[in-house]
């Protein structure tokens, strides 16, 4: 990067900023890397556009097409993930906190699309069934769904992670059906800027699904309203002073904060120097004061450690950070950079300055602090700052002040409820760290812990092979935490897509139910012909269509050839005095004889469309099978999901769900389930054509 970038925002599908605004230097040598624009931004124009082009746009598109397109888009970036490291080398990462941020954000999008296809349905709403009588005689009935807000989500982000920030919201809202407008903050703006118009460069997102506000927000909060969501990711003083402009109050905006927080690892008192578990905890605090240089919203704050083992974490704490080569991230052996900016490296240092009344420097910049590289006195650099607390119980600035660097403050503790207490003090984290080799303690300590920590690592030496770590966020769990960590949540799977959707209860009859949802609920109209629906491809298939099958009488000689095939000779199926005498009064069949003997009535032997089950989903046995007892089976096309997949043959491919209900003689329901399959669709492969 040679000459200063001049960065612009995408607004209204162009890009906007022409005249030079702040300067934004690099946090390795302070050289100027980009200027903000000082252009001001039509907003009314950027939400109308969102409304007006992204909404339609997007529901042009359902689940299974979004999931698709996001796939495609980190496929793009990570084709060209160098030409991010280059620029994400400015904002003081080494590699390795830059492979976080940029690859990571690739990988959030991969997971996102992986989740979507798997999932979400076809169309764009969402059963959470199953639908629930309301009625006597089952004529009323009610359900709840899912729907697209058809509003705009306002995602403003910190300077930490410039990428990732941007797409761990952006891709469950994109899935959600739901356009964005980004604001990621100023002073790391030029890498989420560079991410944004490769974004726009793959032509991938339909028109309006993703806007970039570089600079100041404006009037922007003031233009949503109930349809709109807001998302903050920053410290918990601004997201205090956000969440009470009186536009989100007065029309209630749904406002979703991850704030900054004083995180927590806790050596438990049965881990002893010798342990594997003892060097796991050190390597885990050193490793969040370091990586990224301390700037992760999850970094370990407060390490909390028996008094009897003080002095053996400090010494070999003390020993792992003065390992620790700061400086320029381009210079072999650098494995700690700067701060994003000079601005962080004041306020880091007057935060420290706070820690530091009352409480003791362990290790800090005193231990030979001289970053490498040339301009670094320019530069954000900080050294690695290590606090004792002696008194944690009555010293309260190490539980209400965050530096927002590499820094971490030890807490010693006497007994195991006391480190508890210790950990609660935060008043709400986003994650804690917990490192024992004693399952009990592990389920005293989650018991409590879980209600002031969004996310807790139980760690110990078998877990550390595949830990993931204390400070990284996965897509499948929950991100986000109580109290002072913003109450809010992020990430978790689809329950992050949930967000951006809006639920409602929908009640009548069980026919309408099945139109409304594309599912089949029980009790609704069926479509029966002289076709088995197993013989529709998957294109001809409609929700509803179903077969009742012929009877079948079961007998003592189907018991016994079941139990002889699978070996299961337990004591209902065999034994007829015990039998007898249980709340049943009789023999009766395996349930998986009458799952069986289900599937032998209703299957179609022919050679395809189906071509495999794959599952079973909401098996329920309800009432038993005895000998003489005659059942039949009606299957009923559920529901269908295109996932757009292409098997072998070129032929496409859909996923169905079928409801099977067994019932007996008397009309009773004796076992219910769903039965997955892939049904070919009728299109012929290109080669047959």
């Amino acid at each position: 990067m040679s000459q200063p970038l001049q960065l612009q925002s995408y607004v209204g599908g162009r890009f906007v900023g022409a005249r030079a605004g702040a300067a934004l230097a690099s946090a390795i040598d302070g050289r100027t890397v980009a200027f903000a624009h000082a252009d001001e931004l039509d907003f009314g124009e950027a939400v109308d556009h969102a409304r007006r082009v992204g909404v339609p746009a997007l529901l042009a598109l359902d689940f299974q097409q979004r999931a698709a397109r996001l796939k495609a888009l980190a496929k793009f970036l990570m084709e060209r993930k160098e030409q991010l490291y280059a620029i994400s080398h400015h904002t003081g990462a080494t590699r390795a906190d830059s492979w976080i941020d940029v690859e990571g954000g690739a990988g959030t999008l991969f997971a996102y699309a992986s989740m979507g296809s798997n999932e979400l349905p076809s169309g764009n709403l969402i059963h959470e069934g199953p639908a629930m009588a309301l009625g006597k005689k089952g004529q009323f009935a009610g359900t709840h769904v899912l729907v697209p807000r058809r509003g705009v989500a306002v995602h403003i982000n910190a300077f930490n992670f410039p990428i990732w920030g941007a797409l761990e919201k952006f891709a469950p809202t994109f899935l959600a059906g739901m356009p964005s407008i980004v604001k990621p903050a100023t002073s790391t703006s030029y890498l989420t800027e560079a991410m944004v118009r490769l974004v726009v460069e793959s032509g991938l997102l339909p028109e309006g699904s993703l806007q970039l506000v570089v600079g100041s927000t404006g009037d922007l909060l003031d233009r949503v309203d109930g349809r709109d969501i807001v998302t903050f990711t920053g410290s918990a003083d601004t997201a205090a002073k956000l969440r009470v402009r009186p536009n989100l109050i007065a029309n209630s905006v749904p406002f979703n904060a991850e704030a900054d927080s004083l995180n927590c690892a806790v050596l438990a008192d049965d881990v002893t120097p010798d342990d594997v578990e003892f060097d796991l905890f050190v390597k885990e605090v050193a490793r969040e004061m370091t990586a990224k240089a301390g700037q992760k919203c999850t970094a370990i704050r407060r390490a909390i450690v028996p008094r009897k083992h003080l002095a053996a974490v400090t010494e070999r704490l003390k020993a792992r950070l003065a390992k620790i080569v700061v400086g320029d991230p381009s210079l072999e052996g650098v494995t700690m950079g700067a701060l994003a900016s000079r601005d962080q490296q004041r306020d880091v240092a007057e935060r420290v300055a706070q820690l530091a009344r009352g409480n003791t420097v362990l290790f800090g910049a005193d231990a030979g602090f001289a970053p490498r590289g040339t301009g670094t006195d320019q530069g954000a650099f900080f050294a690695p700052t290590l606090l004792l607390c002696e008194r944690p119980d009555m010293n309260s600035a190490a539980h209400d002040v965050e530096a927002f660097g590499p820094v971490s403050t030890l807490m010693p503790y006497d007994e195991f409820d006391e480190a508890l207490a210790l950990a609660e003090r935060g008043r709400g984290s986003l994650v804690g760290t917990l490192v024992t080799r004693d399952p009990h303690r592990a389920a005293h300590a989650v018991g409590r812990l879980a209600a002031l920590h969004g996310r807790i690592l139980v760690l110990d030496r078998d877990a550390a092979g595949e830990s993931t770590g204390h400070g990284s966020p996965l897509p499948s769990l929950k991100h986000g935490g109580p109290g002072r960590a913003g109450g809010g949540e992020e990430l978790g799977g689809i329950r992050a897509v949930k967000h951006y959707l809006q639920r409602a209860a929908v009640q009548g009859s069980p026919t309408m139910l099945a139109a409304v949802t594309g599912e089949h609920v029980k009790g609704a109209a069926v479509h029966e012909s002289g076709v088995h629906p197993f013989r529709h491809a998957f294109e001809d298939l409609t929700v509803g269509d179903s077969l009742l099958t012929h009877r079948r009488t079961v007998t003592d000689a189907d018991i016994v050839a079941f139990g002889g095939i699978s070996g299961d000779f337990f004591y209902m199926h065999f034994d007829e005095i015990a039998a007898k005498a249980s709340p049943f009064g009789k023999r009766i069949a395996h349930g998986y004889f009458v799952l069986s003997a289900a599937a032998g009535l209703f299957v179609s032997p022919a050679e395809g469309p189906v071509l495999a089950n794959y599952g079973l989903d909401t098996l329920r046995f309800v009432k038993p099978v005895g000998i003489g007892d005659t059942i039949r089976a009606r299957l009923t096309c559920k529901r269908k999901i295109d996932r757009n997949k292409v098997g072998a043959d070129g032929r496409g491919q859909g996923v169905v769900a079928w409801d099977v209900e067994v019932t007996n003689q008397d009309g009773e329901v004796v076992a219910s389930y769903d039965i997955l399959t892939l049904v070919a669709k009728r299109t012929e492969p290109a080669a047959a054509a």
